[in-house]
């Protein structure tokens, strides 16, 4: 994925992004180190692609499957 212009603000500024990217899901912390995804200057919108999408759920306590 290439994104040229940022989806929300139409800012041309948008720029591919490395870094860790901290969440917060009921009360647990969890980190995602080096994330790879796009993000705007101007508006702080961030677009995912589907590779860091599926990083992202790997680390979330959002996706955790519990067992019944």
């Amino acid at each position: 994925m290439v994104l040229r212009a940022c989806p929300s603000c139409g800012s041309r500024k948008i720029k591919k992004v490395r870094r860790d990217l901290s969440g917060e899901f009921q009360g647990q912390i969890y980190t995602v180190p080096s994330l790879e995804f796009y993000e705007c200057p101007v508006c702080h919108e961030k677009v995912y692609d589907r590779e860091a999408m599926r990083k992202v759920q790997a680390h979330s306590p959002a996706f955790v499957k519990t067992h019944v």
